[in-house]
């Protein structure tokens, strides 16, 4: 098989490759290659509105699959890429299968990281990458009473509360001193745990685990001080390792991810990569080397490298922008927060609508808004602009975002 633009990854970046190249009016040979055997899906729900089973996987399937067939897009659902030969342009399957390319677009995204510990591959234990790691834990649900997520990021905050609105009792486990530690300040890191304790999830910091018990299936979760909480079904939530073993055997320049540059090229001939294994300097975070995972940069990227394969180089260059759901509590944030020196609480905590803005050398760098949409869209300016404002204005919430960033501008 040769195909003119090879798309390995069916998720949200790969698909829109495909999607902003056919728009383009690409009229060369287009297929995905995809380890899944299902047509490309959201990943946000899975924790979310699928997990609850608030939608059907239809509803969250980014194009019906008739649109790849009446776009000639091919796909190759099923079969993960194994090996990459960059010189002679061609790819290997599991199954044996040499692809051959004009260009490849790596969209592979990463796997789940595994609890090393013993009895991390019990039954009942689980993760949330896929829709059928969602479906395996939903089918076994009826039988789970106690609950042990192990991992208080996004993820397992988010699954945490599905889980309570089913009734089940649910311990949310965390290494570090206050959950979101690696993407938040502290004040929303606290108030989410008051959150969360609120709705009865018993949440405990500062914890390290020694194994799973269990036989044959998971019964408990052990921790270092020798505690053990009982527990049917543990989730662990504690990141993933991005999917790029075949390109780095194949030479590309990389380490936590695959190394990109402005265009999203990889160090390889005629290879781009985008999305969470894309490792790339943010503009938006300094400059700084980092991986960005979100629909945002996935989907950015892909249209990045469409306009590129057009014949118009296009540099990445996208704000980031993120949002979880939890309760009746919408987080949306855009830009990033690493690196910040200051912090700027707009809002009321107790009302549960608030945004906290982040600034680095009197610049705002990134704000993290909760139940305040308002701010989050009007917030967007003052990072792309890199507003420097004082710390009584951004706290004035007398003066919305909008007009405050107007001013600043016009002086």
């Amino acid at each position: 098989m040769h195909y003119d633009i090879l798309i390995v990854g069916g998720g949200h970046g790969g698909a829109q490759a495909a999607i902003a190249l056919r728009q383009a009016k690409f009229e060369g040979s287009i297929a995905i290659v995809n380890a899944e055997p299902e047509y490309p899906y959201e990943r946000p729900p899975l924790s979310k509105d699928y997990f609850a089973g608030d939608k059907p996987f239809e509803r969250i399937m980014i194009r019906p699959a008739a649109f790849w067939a009446e776009r000639s897009v091919d796909m190759l659902l099923g079969q993960r890429v194994e090996t990459v030969d960059a010189a002679a342009h061609s790819v290997t399957t599991a199954d044996g299968t040499v692809i051959t390319y004009g260009h490849m677009i790596w969209a592979t995204g990463g796997d789940p990281r595994q609890l090393p510990v013993t009895g991390g591959n019990l039954r009942g234990v689980h993760v949330v990458r896929t829709r059928a790691d969602v479906d395996h834990m939903v089918e076994g649900l009826d039988d789970v009473a106690d609950v042990v997520i192990v991992g208080g990021g996004y993820i397992g905050l988010e699954a945490a509360a599905v889980l309570r609105k089913m009734g089940k009792k649910v311990t949310v486990l965390e290494a570090m001193d206050r959950v979101l530690a690696r993407v938040a300040g502290e004040p929303l890191s606290r108030f989410y745990e008051s959150e969360h304790r609120s709705h009865g999830v018993d949440l405990r910091l500062n914890v390290g685990i020694a194994a799973i018990e269990g036989d044959d299936v998971a019964t408990g979760v052990r921790l270092t001080d020798g505690e053990v909480i009982p527990a049917q079904m543990v989730i662990v939530g504690i990141g993933i390792i991005p999917s790029v073993a075949p390109l780095l055997t194949a030479g590309a320049a990389g380490g936590a991810g695959v190394d990109v540059d402005a265009y999203c090229r990889t160090s390889l001939p005629d290879i781009f990569a985008i999305g969470d294994c894309a490792a790339h300097a943010n503009s938006f975070a300094g400059g700084n080397i980092m991986r960005v995972e979100s629909v945002q940069n996935a989907n950015d990227m892909a249209n990045a490298v469409a306009k590129s394969l057009m014949g118009a180089l296009t540099e990445y260059h996208a704000v980031p922008w993120f949002w979880s759901n939890q309760y009746d509590l919408r987080l949306q944030t855009v830009g990033i927060s690493a690196g910040y020196d200051t912090t700027v609480l707009r809002g009321d905590l107790e009302a549960r609508s608030f945004s906290l803005i982040y600034l680095k050398s009197g610049r705002v760098i990134a704000l993290d808004c909760v139940n305040a949409t308002k701010d989050y869209v009007q917030g967007r300016a003052f990072v792309t602009e890199g507003l420097s404002p004082s710390a009584e204005q951004l706290a004035n919430t007398e003066v919305p975002l909008k007009e405050l960033a107007a001013e600043l501008t016009a002086t």
